[in-house]
């Protein structure tokens, strides 16, 4: 069987599980009414947690376009992410990440548990990330933990979030398109579909745990993974997707509803003639090195210098980031950020599964 490599297109996409007034069908369960937000997932969402944890500083050009000038924004990205213009809409201020110690941000109004190359199965020696999602999850645990002992103990502390914020906090789930890039590389399509059922199921289990401290008010969004071959068009085991969100409506939020949007699919695929009028560059990469089509060297990050065809290159940023999609080969723009969280806060793409 032919093996996946530039035929899939991993399609990213949301789940959101709503305890708090009906919404209008089709928009997305966002309001500014949430006590607070906790975020989990990759370097998508990921706005230090890497940097902080690991101890290094992502380069220039990367946070040139921040909003403000921070030593380091601890963002894969030229500037701000989908999850920074989400906190933006609901007037909420940056997620600081869990393992930030120097920070002028408080935790009052949420944390941020995702870490660039993080996996929903357990990290090895050979993960890019050693903050898995079961890692998060114990972390959110610890962190709870820890910040209602504190406050027990000192009533008088106004900076850390309390029982309510964490019963009436909105769940960000974005992790997963690590799991299967690392499964289809010289792989066929069977191979890559086998190892699905153990993302979900592990994914499930995270899931369930944050349910099981307290959370019974989780609100929104559980991220899930629709895996879509181009050579065919098959939708590799979106059953077992729509089974976990069917399960957790019923059995674990009965008085839920989920919301569902499909980031690649339902946003970027449909607006395709959008992107195009609108970015002047869909496909090329903005900090990258190599020229035309791509500007892309797996070997070289943004804002590094290596060797390419005996010849020292580094990889710089494009004049305009903002006529770009491609930020670093892997990640968005800002521009483009933007482009999707507007889609998203648009609730055109929302789709409601009700129990």
């Amino acid at each position: 069987m032919e093996t996946v490599f530039h035929s899939l297109f991993i399609l990213l996409s949301f789940v959101a599980i709503s305890h708090t007034q009906p919404l209008l069908a089709g928009s997305f369960p966002i309001s500014p009414n949430f006590a607070a937000v906790f975020n989990f997932g990759d370097s998508n969402s990921d706005t230090g947690e890497l940097t902080s944890g690991l101890g290094f500083r992502l380069p220039p050009p990367n946070g040139q376009s921040f909003v403000f000038k921070p030593p380091s924004t601890g963002r894969f990205c030229d500037g701000r992410l989908i999850v920074d213009f989400l906190m933006e809409a609901i007037g909420r201020p940056y997620l600081r990440p869990y393992l930030d110690s120097v920070s002028t941000q408080s935790y009052l109004r949420g944390c941020n548990f995702a870490a660039g190359g993080s996996t929903i199965q357990k990290a090895n020696a050979a993960s890019f990330s050693p903050f898995g999602f079961g890692v998060q999850v114990a972390q959110f645990v610890t962190f709870k933990y820890k910040v209602l002992q504190l406050i027990q103990q000192d009533k008088t502390l106004e900076n850390l979030p309390s029982e309510d914020h964490f019963k009436n906090g909105l769940y960000m789930f974005d992790i997963g398109q690590n799991d299967i890039a690392g499964a289809i590389y010289g792989k066929t399509v069977d191979q890559a579909a086998a190892v699905i059922p153990t993302i979900i199921n592990t994914f499930k289990d995270g899931i369930n745990t944050i349910l099981g401290r307290g959370c019974e008010k989780l609100l929104d969004t559980q991220h899930r993974t629709n895996w879509v071959f181009s050579s065919d068009g098959v939708n590799i085991r979106e059953r077992e997707t729509k089974s976990l969100v069917v399960s957790l409506a019923t059995t674990k939020l009965p008085s839920s509803s989920i919301y569902s949007f499909r980031v690649l699919s339902e946003i970027l695929l449909n607006n395709i003639v959008m992107l195009i009028s609108r970015f002047d560059q869909s496909i090329m990469v903005c900090c990258g090195t190599g020229g035309p089509p791509l500007n892309y060297n797996d070997q070289i990050n943004c804002g590094s210098t290596g060797t390419s065809n005996g010849t020292t290159v580094t990889s710089n940023a494009c004049n305009d980031s903002s006529k770009y999609v491609n930020w670093d080969g892997i990640h968005y723009t800002e521009a483009a950020n933007r482009f999707v969280s507007q889609k998203i806060l648009s609730g055109t793409y929302s789709q409601t599964v009700s129990s």
